[in-house]
């Protein structure tokens, strides 16, 4: 029997993301002014040939499942890649810290910015449609963020997660992971994560302060096949 997160992009986008959804019963995708992922319905003909329709132009798709990815005909991968997916083994609490604000739609440059910097995933300006971001400020700068992203029944993804490299190793990474996910759990959901296989580091503090692996995901980007 397949989880619920062993298709996050396609169950976001039937249940708690519906109202973002573009595509139709075959296959759909998040806005691109917002994020990338997509998914088709499954892995008939007509469905691949509705997920290859979404995508126009030079713009990227980004699909990720547990199962092997098969990549209609009409597009081509731009990146392959191997995640993790993990998840909480327990709810965790609320972390109380004066330096940590809600952030809005004033701080989107500023996110946009950091994320551009240090490449958390996928991000762009209008990346708080998806869910609550918040983050830390030293003099002025915003150095240190994360949010929610993809959102299932029961379930919401940490992401976003980044650090200025001026400010790294004062532990304001694992400050605002914690912080995050006591705030998806106080709101009733298991919070889980995806990061690169590659990334021993990140998954060995996520381990650290509570996630096990839940599964291995498959990840690409692809495009319309013949752009430049």
């Amino acid at each position: 029997m397949t989880h619920v997160l062993d298709r996050p992009a396609w169950n976001a986008l039937a249940s708690v993301h519906a109202s973002l959804a573009e595509g139709s019963p075959l296959a759909r995708r998040y806005p691109p002014s917002i994020v990338p992922f997509a998914a088709a319905a499954d892995d008939t003909p007509e469905s691949l040939e509705a997920l290859a329709s979404l995508a126009s132009g030079p713009e990227v798709l980004a699909l990720v499942e547990a199962r092997p990815i098969i990549v209609p005909p009409e597009l081509e991968t731009v990146l392959e890649a191997s995640l993790v997916q993990m998840i909480a083994k327990n709810p965790f609490e609320r972390l109380d810290d004066a330096r940590i604000e809600l952030l809005g739609e004033n701080d989107a440059e500023d996110m946009l910015a950091l994320a551009t910097l240090t490449k958390p995933g996928p991000f762009t300006l209008r990346a708080q449609q998806l869910g609550k971001f918040w983050g830390i400020r030293m003099h002025g700068r915003l150095v240190a963020m994360a949010g929610q992203r993809m959102r299932q029944p029961g379930f919401a993804e940490l992401s976003g997660l980044c650090t200025h490299p001026d400010f790294q190793g004062q532990g304001l990474g694992k400050i605002m992971l914690r912080f995050v996910a006591g705030e998806i759990s106080a709101s009733g959901d298991t919070v889980y994560l995806h990061s690169y296989s590659s990334n021993v580091g990140a998954i060995a503090l996520y381990r650290a302060i509570g996630f096990t692996v839940r599964s291995d995901m498959h990840f690409r980007l692809v495009r319309r096949a013949g752009q430049p």
